[in-house]
């Protein structure tokens, strides 16, 4: 009987397995890194072990230190969660060495499936539906578009779409490079890409007594980076003759290597219908909380009692009822490349409703580093009906307060609402086709009452304190009619909105027509063409966080006048985060020739490796970037001259 758990791993899915911990009675001890000394999943821990360091290398990668701090906290069993050691076949063993449980499939299943190149010959001699897998040195024409893949990893990493056989070098040695610093194994493989494929899975549960479980499906298409954003169960749209198919195929998988445990056999299901084995992922799946809701289960409590012998409690699975949304919130700027941000959350709030579920490892006064996944929390939405279980996790997000770094939270709403994904119109190119139209679109009133609103609140504030109630209208002293200014800019787009309104005995009057009804520190109400809006107004230094019903603005105040030396020279290549630059283009040095869009330096951010391009065709001026140089945000890292600038003399 497992009576004090470790869990080897950090925020969010730390935090869910020791909620199902506390349900059972069973003692928890986290392990942390010095980057996570204050962070939620060591607060919640009964006790927690520091792993000196903060790069993943150093700390949660160290299986010799995870496994000495059970010991050291009298752990008897360890849970790997997802990511990291979690599909580590060595680290398993020493686990099992060091005489404790192992919360996972035994060590020949993972080896068996660590490797994808082995795993699908494995799977081809069980009769699962492969694609055929391309030698990349004798690729043709022929076999593009090719998808390279690292053989040792997942979540995104080592992975590579070629189309043009002249960029398969560039993009192998690119593949190569993440998967090794990613996983430790350089191996990478080609096969097919299928364009316009839906990413479908299933969750199986296997126990140590013969008994293996199909729990249904889950579609993850939509996905940026090859790595999921929205993933929902059951997935929409497959006849029962496909779905079938797909549970036998993932049950005879998990027999063929002998499964325990969580585990997932994932697919691509091409515009035919045609389902092809991807991959099996030995642990317990990011988006598990889908299926959890649909089949009325705790997985992390079957395998906890499978860990502990026991068998599955029935010979099939639950039956499903309603439909489950997961959207994964990133701190990330999907405008900007998805870049992954960083920074302080000074306000974190999901309005908790029936149906709804958040997974997080965050909470007010966090902050988001550098170091790992910019994952903030999963919102999961359970309803009777699709329809209804969207339109519950989409209105939750539009609610939910979030204070602090860029997130992806607006494109996720839009996602939920967009008619394509209404209809179940789903494939992994979604966000290929649609991105533009999601992070942007025609807003003219909303970011400029935001600002104006702002503005209305630091007046209030800085002429009557900052109490939390509205100031009667009629308390404004009377004031030069003057127009006061203040000049806001909205985040991550750039645009700036200029707030403008004159004072008179009884208030303020906004230049552009809008009727002041309340004005407070925290809120303000206006009416315009006979609507009445609500803004709630939290300040921290010079940001402004403006949220409305349907709506949340991130407004930078301006200086009245600019600074003159506030300029950057053209053409200089700043990191757009902090990180580690782990390479810089072949060949390149001052004075070398670059194309416009051409990849130059390679910045290494919160697990992914993020690409600096030349702005234009030109010379490169300077270079101040080398592997291996830590940066932070704003730092320059190389200047290029564009061809048809003069000379400076």
């Amino acid at each position: 009987m497992i009576s004090t758990l470790l869990v080897a791993n950090r925020g969010e899915i730390a935090c869910r397995i020791f909620r199902t911990c506390r349900a059972f009675g069973i003692a928890t001890v986290a392990v942390y890194s010095d980057a996570d000394a204050d962070a939620l999943h060591v607060r919640e821990a009964d006790t927690a072990v520091r792993l000196p360091g903060a790069a993943p290398a150093d700390t949660y990668l160290r299986g010799d230190l995870v496994v000495r701090a059970a010991l050291a906290a009298g752990a008897d069993a360890v849970h790997p969660g997802y990511g990291f050691l979690s599909e580590n076949a060595g680290f398993a063993r020493a686990v099992q060495d060091a005489g404790l449980v192992w919360v996972g499939p035994p060590v020949k299943a993972i080896e068996l499936m660590a490797s994808k190149t082995r795993a699908k010959e494995l799977m081809a001699a069980a009769g699962v539906p492969l694609l055929a897998p391309v030698d990349p040195e004798r690729a043709t024409a022929d076999d593009l578009p090719l998808l390279l893949k690292a053989a040792a990893g997942g979540g995104g990493r080592g992975m590579r779409i070629v189309h043009e056989l002249v960029d398969l070098p560039a993009e192998l040695t690119a593949a190569t490079a993440e998967a090794t610093a990613a996983f430790g194994d350089g191996e990478v493989f080609a096969e097919p890409y299928v364009e316009r494929g839906r990413h479908v899975e299933v969750q199986v549960m296997a126990d140590g007594h013969g008994g293996v479980w199909a729990l249904g499906t889950r579609d993850c298409s939509l996905q940026r980076r090859h790595q999921k954003v929205i993933e929902e169960a059951p997935a929409p749209g497959l006849d029962d003759a496909l779905r079938t198919r797909l549970h036998d195929a993932a049950v005879a998988a998990a027999q063929a290597v002998g499964y325990q445990g969580a585990g997932t056999v994932e697919f691509l299901l091409a515009a035919d219908g045609r389902p092809y084995f991807l991959e099996m992922n030995t642990r317990l799946q990011v988006e598990h909380p889908v299926t959890e809701a649909v089949h009325g289960l705790d997985l992390v409590a079957l395998q906890l009692r499978i860990a502990e012998g026991e068998p599955l409690p029935a010979p099939a699975p639950p039956a499903p009822h309603g439909h489950a949304v997961e959207a994964r919130l990133y701190a990330e700027d999907p405008t900007h490349d998805w870049q992954p941000q960083t920074g302080p959350l000074h306000t974190f709030h999901v309005p908790g409703e029936p149906g709804l579920r958040l997974d997080t490892g965050y909470t007010d006064g966090d902050t988001i580093g550098v170091h790992y996944d910019p994952m903030i929390a999963k919102v999961i939405a359970h309803a009777p009906t699709r329809t209804e279980a969207v339109r519950l996790l989409a209105r939750a997000l539009e609610r939910a307060r979030i204070h602090g770094p860029v997130t992806n939270r607006e494109l996720l709403v839009r996602s939920l609402r967009h008619p394509d994904f209404l209809a179940a119109r789903l494939d992994t190119g979604f966000y290929d086709r649609h991105l533009d139209a999601l992070t942007t679109g025609p807003e003219e009133d909303g970011p400029r009452r935001a600002a104006l609103a702002a503005a209305l609140a630091d007046a209030v504030t800085r002429q009557h304190g900052p109490g939390p109630g509205p100031v009667r209208l009629g308390a404004w002293r009377n004031i030069s009619s003057q127009p006061r200014t203040k000049r806001y800019r909205t985040e991550p787009d750039g645009t700036e909105h200029r707030a403008a309104y004159r004072t008179i005995r009884t208030g303020p009057v906004p230049e552009t027509g809008e009727q002041v009804i309340a004005a407070g520190p925290g809120r303000v109400t206006l009416e315009a063409d006979g609507i009445t809006h609500h803004f709630d107004i939290a300040v921290h230094g010079d940001t402004a966080y403006v949220d409305t019903a349907t709506r949340s603005y991130t407004l930078t105040a301006l200086p009245r006048f600019t600074d003159p030396t506030d300029r950057t020279e053209p053409g200089s290549l700043l990191a757009p985060m902090p990180g580690t630059v782990v390479r810089v283009a072949e060949g390149l040095t001052p004075g070398a020739a670059v194309r416009a869009g051409q990849p130059l330096i390679w910045l290494e951010a919160m697990k992914m490796e993020h690409r600096i391009l030349a702005p234009a065709s030109g010379t490169l001026a300077a270079l101040h970037a080398a592997p291996g140089l830590q940066v932070e945000v704003g730092v320059l890292l190389a200047v290029v001259q564009d061809v048809q600038e003069e000379p400076k003399p």
